[in-house]
C-alpha cells in the first residue's frame, strides 16, 4: 500500500487540462502547437444554438518529441462540451493523422498520440462530427501499418461512442483506474434497456464494468497506470518507441464474434462475469501486450 506522503507527491495527470497534458508529455522546447486558439477555428454551429464556442473547439494539436521520438499529440479538452467531437475539432484530429500518414509514407515517421477524453460526437452538429470520426478511424487503420498509434484515456469523462472505436483501433491503449471506456454511456444504456439492466446512478457498478481496471483485466486496455503524470508519460514513451506489431483486438474478428455468440444475453452483466467471459486473451495481441 502506498502511504499518504507518497500519494501527495504525485502529480495528477487527470487534473491537467488538455494543453497542460500536451506540454507535460513533450520534451522541453520541442512543442509546436498547430492551429492554436489564435487561429480562431471555432464551431460555426454552436452560436446558432446560443452555445458559447471555444477558440480551438476543444482540441489541442501539437508536434514535438517524447524522449526523442517524433510525435503528434491530439488532446481533447473534457471541460468543453464534455469533450464532444464537432466538425472543427474532429477535422483537426483527422487532418493531423492524415499528415502523419503522409510523413510515414515518405519514410519520415511521426507517431500519433491521442488523449481521448470524450463522450464522442457533439449532438448539436452530429452529422459533421460523425463524418470527422469516420475519417479518424480510417486514418488510424492506415497509419498503424507504418507506426504505432497510441491512445490514452485518463479521466472520469472516459471515452465513448465513435471515439471508443477509435480507442479500440489504436495499436496500444493506455488507461488509468479513473478512466472509463464503452461504446454506449450509462444513461444511454439505461434509456434503452431500463434501470434494472443498467442504473446510471450506480457509480461503483459503472466503474466495475467500464472502468480502466476492468477494461485492462478484460484485455481491452493494454497498460493500466495510476493517476501519476510521470508514470503515464513513461508508459506513453515506451509505447511510441515500440515497433509496429500484430493487432489482435481488431484482427481476431472471428474469435471475438464467437465470444459474443456464446454470451447468455438474458443474464444481467456484472464485473466478475465479464472477466470470466474475457478470461482468455486473444493470441497474437498488439504492442501493449
Amino acid at each position: 500500500m502506498m502511504d499518504s506522503a507518497e500519494l501527495l507527491q504525485r502529480e495528477s495527470f487527470v487534473e491537467k487540462n488538455a494543453r497542460q497534458r500536451v506540454q507535460y508529455l513533450l520534451d522541453a522546447a520541442s512543442l509546436r502547437e498547430l492551429l492554436d486558439p489564435f487561429e480562431r477555428l471555432s464551431s460555426p454551429w454552436l452560436p446558432l444554438q446560443d452555445i458559447v464556442t471555444q477558440a480551438d473547439d476543444g482540441v489541442v494539436i501539437a508536434r514535438g518529441t517524447i524522449d526523442g521520438v517524433a510525435v503528434v499529440v491530439a488532446a481533447i479538452e473534457p471541460a468543453f462540451q464534455g469533450g464532444s467531437m464537432g466538425e472543427v475539432g474532429g477535422a483537426k484530429i483527422a487532418g493531423a493523422l492524415e499528415l502523419a500518414l503522409e510523413d510515414a509514407r515518405a519514410s519520415k515517421p511521426v507517431v500519433p498520440v491521442l488523449l481521448l477524453e470524450t463522450g464522442s460526437v457533439r449532438l448539436q452538429e452530429a452529422n459533421c462530427g460523425l463524418a470527422a470520426i469516420a475519417e479518424i478511424h480510417a486514418a488510424i487503420v492506415a497509419l498503424r501499418q507504418h507506426v504505432p498509434v497510441v491512445g490514452v484515456i485518463s479521466g472520469p469523462v472516459g471515452c465513448f461512442g465513435g471515439m471508443s472505436i477509435a480507442a479500440g483501433l489504436c495499436s496500444t491503449l493506455i488507461a488509468t483506474r479513473e478512466a472509463r471506456l464503452g461504446l454506449n454511456g450509462p444513461q444511454v444504456i439505461e434509456q434503452e434497456a431500463g434501470v434494472d439492466e443498467f442504473d446510471s446512478r450506480d457509480r461503483p457498478m459503472i466503474w466495475s464494468l467500464t472502468g480502466g481496471a476492468q477494461r485492462h483485466a478484460t484485455h481491452l486496455v493494454d497498460t493500466l497506470c495510476d493517476d501519476d503524470s510521470a508514470d503515464i508519460r513513461t508508459a506513453i514513451a515506451g509505447a511510441v518507441a515500440r515497433p509496429v506489431g500484430n493487432l489482435a483486438r481488431t484482427q481476431a474478428v472471428d474469435a471475438h464474434l464467437e465470444r459474443l455468440r456464446a454470451l447468455d444475453t438474458g443474464r444481467r452483466a456484472d464485473a466478475e462475469w465479464a472477466r470470466e467471459v474475457m478470461a482468455e486473451e486473444i493470441h497474437g495481441s498488439g504492442e501493449g501486450s
